[in-house]
This record gives structure tokens, C-alpha cells and sequence, in this order.
């Protein structure tokens, strides 16, 4: 009898040996075969970093001072043809009261500015030569300011002729606007990419929002810019957003 527990043991415990070893060669050879396939993996599009290169910068615009007569007031520094830099360019308002929209200056730079549009506004810039391929990696970069609880989107227009706006937005980090040292809001440069985030249509008479977009075609875009969907409330420290240029950085699609 004891001879054959211990032959049965022994042979248990043989057993639970080769067990245990098998589970650790397992494990020892797992790892391996993860590493080996999450090398493979990198031939895979769905673990590969983007095979194509961020776009060339395809347009940049700064403003000026259109010509006026007289004084500069409110009413000639309206924003007009002349105010772009970039002869490639032409632009395009939409809203009610985007008449309104000023060249101002700020630091030493030109800068458009909403704060006297009693409407939303939306401004894009449509390249004369070119439709724009929106599609991948392309980014629109802009020194912006924006006050109280104003902040941009992104818009498109498509060649179809539908006015998009993005779900991205551009904001200057905000501070309180109180007291004898009050200040208004810095200049920061910010960017918004356009394959990453949703599209609603944009009413291009109102600048209101309407239904969402899904997988809108990006890759022939007319026209590219910036809404403020609020009216801006004037001078001194009310609501409003300043724009001092935009850059877009995209492959142009001919038209």
C-alpha cells in the first residue's frame, strides 16, 4: 500500500512539474509572440502612425487698414477688399449685421474685430485658384482673441455650397475683468484640425446651427475660416473676438 502512494504521488507530482513548467515557457513565449505581433501589427493601418506628412502651408492672410478719408472711426474701419494682404484671396461675411466687422489694431498688429456686429458673424477666406483638400492632416493656425464668453469655430464651405461649422473652438484663456487694474484678454495662437471632430450646417443668413453633418467631404472645400455665434457687444470690456491672421495648411484642389 505505501509503495503505491508513493509511486502515485510521484507520479503527481512529475505531472504538476511538467504543468508548471509548460505554463511558464507559456508565458516566457507569450510575451514574445505579443512582441512579435504587436511588431507586425505596425504593417497594420489600424496600429501605424500617418504614412503622409503634415501639408505645406497653403496660404497665410494678414490684414490692413483699408484706405479711408477723414478721421478713423468706427465707420471706415469696416472691413473691405483692400483690408487683405494676400492677392490669392478673397473673402466672405455672413450674418446680418457683418457689415460691421472692423480692422483694428492691437500691439502693433491689424486685426479683425467682431465687438461692433450686433449678429453673429462668420468670415472665410476662399482661395481665387484653388479648392481646398481638407482631408488627413491639414490644421488652420490663427492669432486670436476672444472676451467674455465669446469663442470661434472653424467653417467650411463646401463645394456644394453648404456652410459648415466645426465643434472645435479657439478661446483666450479668460480672467476677470474687474477692478482699477482690469485688463482685457492676451493673443494666443491656437489650431484646429479638421478630420477630428463633428460638422453641423450653418444657416448662412442667420449664423445659427442647425442639423449635424455626418462625414461631410472635406476634400474640396470653396471656402475655410471662423464664426463667432455671438453678437458682439461693443467697445470697452464687452463680449467679442479679434483675429490677427489665419494660416491654413492644406493641398490645393483645382477648381
Amino acid at each position: 500500500m505505501i509503495p503505491t502512494f508513493f509511486s502515485t504521488r510521484k507520479r503527481v507530482s512529475t505531472r504538476a512539474w511538467a504543468i508548471a513548467g509548460a505554463i511558464a515557457l507559456l508565458a516566457c513565449g507569450g510575451h514574445n509572440v505579443l512582441a512579435q505581433s504587436g511588431a507586425q501589427n505596425t504593417d497594420n493601418p489600424g496600429f501605424r502612425e500617418h504614412g503622409a506628412v503634415h501639408p505645406p502651408l497653403l496660404f497665410r492672410e494678414v490684414w490692413k487698414q483699408p484706405p479711408h478719408t477723414g478721421p478713423l472711426n468706427d465707420d471706415n474701419r469696416r472691413i473691405t477688399p483692400e483690408a487683405l494682404t494676400n492677392a490669392d484671396l478673397e473673402y466672405r461675411l455672413y450674418g446680418t449685421d457683418s457689415k460691421n466687422v472692423q480692422v483694428t489694431e492691437h500691439n502693433g498688429v491689424p486685426d479683425l474685430w467682431t465687438g461692433w456686429a450686433t449678429s453673429p458673424v462668420a468670415l472665410t477666406l476662399r482661395h481665387k485658384g484653388a479648392y481646398l483638400d481638407l482631408t488627413g492632416l491639414t490644421r488652420m493656425r490663427a492669432r486670436t482673441r476672444t472676451e467674455n464668453l465669446h469663442v470661434l469655430h472653424p467653417v467650411v464651405k463646401l463645394a456644394d455650397g453648404r456652410l459648415l461649422v466645426g465643434s472645435q473652438t479657439i478661446s483666450s484663456p479668460q480672467r476677470p475683468m474687474i477692478g482699477p487694474n482690469a485688463f482685457s484678454g492676451s493673443f494666443v495662437v491656437s489650431e484646429v484640425t479638421f478630420d477630428d471632430q463633428r460638422w453641423f450646417e450653418l444657416d448662412p443668413v442667420k449664423v445659427v446651427v442647425l442639423k449635424e453633418v455626418g462625414n461631410p467631404d472635406l476634400s474640396r472645400v470653396d471656402e475655410v475660416g471662423f464664426v463667432d455665434l455671438m453678437p458682439g457687444g461693443g467697445h470697452g470690456f464687452a463680449g467679442c473676438s479679434n483675429v490677427s491672421w489665419i494660416e491654413v495648411y492644406a493641398n490645393p484642389r483645382k477648381r
